[in-house]
């Protein structure tokens, strides 16, 4: 008995661990997952990217636990096997997009059936208690299983607004070759900026997302220690957005088709590696054979 799912990546527009309240945006980068169940075992083997054995297993494992108690399954080990476009460590939601695939994959692999919500509540659960989240990331969660542009309440786990972007971008990400894990950052120097954050947060409710991720950027970027100077040049160059995404590394600018090159080519000699997506709007789901 064997599940896939997919599940999309997505980037920041404003980060949730100041306010408890998120903005996020899908992006195609994907991420695979398939769940073998084996009987009569409790044990739950876990393979990274194929063939990557240096991330914590922990919160795949944690997925497949969540899946199995929902259904009241407890005789069952399973094999779990990823494959990814997304960077780790790098704050392009690679947890949430794992937790979504594998719930999926596990949910497949069981034959069962669960509704949208309770999946992605699933995997925010296993994030938490994984410990790779520190507000449960709905909002980066629902961006990458619903794809397009959410806003939530984290606390709440509410999605405030959900909409479709149809318009013609790309997203150009720079990818510094350092990894930062969310569990590692300090809070308290993101929620010190509470009150700007929140005005971010209702900017986007307005719809002036790429206003909000600005100000979102210059936020993480000022509170985390990152400099400006890449987002700003991203700016001047023809980006109509950019911004830190997540807890950073990596800084992403929403470019129209004539900017591209040159939002491309001022980053390009920065060591690390250029990603170059766009913006997607699929749902997550179960991969039939």
């Amino acid at each position: 008995m064997k599940g896939k799912g997919l599940a999309f990546g997505a980037i920041s527009i404003i980060n949730a661990i100041g306010t408890g309240k998120g903005a996020a945006l899908g992006i195609r980068l994907k991420t695979e997952a398939e769940v073998e169940l084996i009987k009569d075992s409790n044990e739950i083997d876990i393979q990274i990217f194929e063939s990557n054995s240096e991330e914590d297993t922990t919160l795949a494992k944690c997925i497949v636990e969540e899946v199995f108690a929902y259904f009241g399954y407890y005789n069952f080990g399973a094999k779990v096997t990823t494959k990814s476009e997304i960077p780790i460590g790098k704050g392009l939601k690679s947890s949430s997009v794992a937790s979504n695939a594998i719930a999926l994959a596990t949910v497949s692999s069981l034959k069962r059936k669960l509704d949208d919500y309770t999946l992605i509540n699933l995997g925010v659960n296993a994030s938490i208690k994984a410990g790779v989240t520190i507000t449960g990331a709905f909002d980066d969660a629902c961006a990458s299983y619903f794809g397009g542009l959410v806003i939530t309440d984290n606390k709440t786990r509410i999605v405030k607004k959900m909409e479709n972007l149809l318009e013609d971008y790309s997203i150009i990400i720079y990818v510094p070759p350092e990894k930062i894990y969310t569990k590692d950052v300090d809070k308290n120097k993101l929620q010190n900026f509470r009150s700007l954050f929140q005005e971010a947060y209702l900017l986007a409710l307005k719809g002036k997302y790429w206003d909000a991720m600005i100000l979102n950027g210059i936020l993480c970027s000022t509170a985390l220690g990152f400099d400006m100077e890449l987002m700003m040049k991203a700016l001047s160059a023809g980006a109509i957005s950019s911004g830190l995404s997540g807890t950073g590394p990596a800084i992403s600018a929403i470019c129209l088709s004539d900017s591209v090159e040159e939002v491309s080519s001022i980053w390009s000699n920065l060591p690390g590696e250029i990603i170059t997506t766009k913006i997607n709007n699929e749902k997550a789901r179960i991969v039939l054979d």
